[in-house]
């Protein structure tokens, strides 16, 4: 009598019964499996199940019985889907060619999210929108039930709410994917660059959904886990350039760097800093080679000399988010953009709200409650007030209302988050033409944070102007 194969969820990963260790390594796929003792079965991690369960049902046909519940078909109860663009066309084509497996790098405004709504009315199954943070989470959830009016299912933010469309975070859904990883048919991923974390991307290991979506307009990380979005999500299935969208789907633009130089005062300080932090350094390193600055912050808590070296950093990076200089030609841009709308991008939240005080202008950070954000940025909509000031809640993802202009006054050395902002204002209106502002500080670490940032194709032809 043949042995029955039954394979089983548990807690994030598949458990097989039935197999003897010879013919498991007679599978393709029998080198993921490994013998759990504890409950004598075969155990491995669930982001395996779509090509095990083939393996499986092709092999021994009748005598497999898979019982991971099968994913609900969903039925919208209305679908306002705007007609495609050609790319976007495209993007869903190529991703459906690839086995519903896979990412489309697309740049920020050429409609990543509508790629995923055709995905997610054409698949009608279980569906599960990973998104960054909060305020994402809950901007999908008002974009689904607008699109397709169907009221999608909450885990986040203290609600643990699960249906058979559902939105959350990564953090919640690492923490939780043990629980709900076997009840989706289909994965989106938005902002995946996000998802290789150390934690987050337990998120796409602990889950059996067969079909997954990646959308981001940067994929790549500094720390180069980027390539592990292959295995996690699928390979590149659309990648879209910056340059073939430009001055057609997205609004043309310029780009305008503006060098700005310290007070004396402030060039003084900055410079004893940084001798203080070098000095620091140099001399841990005599004794420690290869010392950097983790190991400092690992001290910092018990070592006086590596406490005031943290000190004198975070002056130095103060100096260069609240220069003096970087506010007077802040001053001159609104007066020669009056009336038009205008996002001022921050390097810090003190800086945030030093321009919020100084202009009356609203801020918006990572802690502004929910009903205040959205009222600020229905404000901005609205016409009400035309500066809206930022931190880094605005890179990524969040639906901002229209602005043809931008004014970067700080940031990190990130390509990504620049990218990001370039593309906050990049929503094509007719002919009208966009413009970002960098405002950076001669002489300071402001400046090769500045060259990092413009390593992009997005950035390509830099104007130079002193206001």
């Amino acid at each position: 009598m043949q042995t029955r194969v039954v394979l089983s969820f548990d807690r994030g990963t598949l458990l097989l019964n039935g197999l003897q260790p010879r013919e498991l390594c007679a599978l393709p796929e029998g080198s993921v499996w490994k013998w759990d003792a504890r409950v004598g079965a075969w155990r491995c991690d669930a982001i395996h199940y779509a090509t095990v369960r083939a393996t499986l049902n092709r092999r021994f046909g009748a005598g497999f019985h898979d019982e991971l519940p099968t994913p609900v078909r969903v039925l919208w109860p209305k679908r306002d889907l705007p007609e495609p663009r050609t790319e976007q066309a495209e993007a869903l084509a190529a991703w459906i060619r690839t086995g519903r497996r896979g990412q489309i790098v697309m740049p920020t405004g050429t409609g990543k999210t509508e790629v995923a709504f055709a995905a997610m009315a054409e698949s009608q199954v279980a569906t599960l929108v990973v998104a960054p943070v909060r305020d994402l989470m809950y901007q999908w959830h008002r974009r689904i039930l607008k699109t397709f009016g169907y009221d999608a299912g909450i885990v986040g933010d203290t609600t643990f709410d699960i249906r058979p469309v559902t939105v959350t975070t990564y953090d919640s859904a690492y923490i939780h994917m043990d629980k709900m990883g076997a009840g989706f048919g289909l994965l989106i991923f938005d902002e995946e660059h996000h998802l290789p974390g150390r934690c987050r991307r337990e998120a796409a290991i602990l889950s059996a959904a067969p079909m997954r979506l990646g959308l981001t307009a940067t994929p790549e990380r500094s720390d180069g886990l980027h390539a592990d979005l292959d295995w996690l999500v699928g390979p590149v299935a659309y990648n879209l350039s910056f340059k073939h969208v430009r001055g057609s789907t997205l609004a043309d633009f310029d780009v305008v760097r503006i060098p700005v130089a310290l007070t004396d005062v402030e060039q003084a300080t900055y410079d004893q800093c940084s001798r203080v932090v070098r000095h620091f350094i140099t001399s841990r390193r005599k004794e420690q080679p290869g010392y950097s600055w983790q190991d400092l912050c690992k001290e910092m808590g018990k070592d006086p000399q590596a406490r005031h070296a943290q000190k004198a950093y975070y002056l130095k990076q103060s100096i260069e988010d609240r220069a003096a200089e970087k506010l007077r030609v802040l001053e001159d841009l609104f007066r020669l953009h009056v009336g038009q709308p205008m996002i001022v991008f921050a390097g810090s939240n003190a800086m945030a709200v030093e321009v919020s005080k100084r202009f009356l202008v609203p801020a918006i950070l990572s802690h502004t409650p929910k009903r205040e954000r959205l009222a600020v940025l229905d404000g901005f909509a609205k016409g009400q007030f035309t500066v809206l000031v930022a931190n880094r809640v605005l890179d990524e993802g969040v639906d901002v209302p229209e602005a043809k202009v931008a004014v970067v006054i700080g940031g990190q050395a990130s390509t990504r988050q620049a990218t990001q902002r370039l593309g906050r204002i990049l929503r094509r209106t007719g002919d009208a033409r966009a413009t970002l502002y960098e405002v950076v500080c001669e002489d300071t670490k402001d400046v090769e944070r500045s060259r990092k940032r413009r390593r992009t194709d997005a950035y390509e032809r830099t104007v130079h102007r002193r206001v």
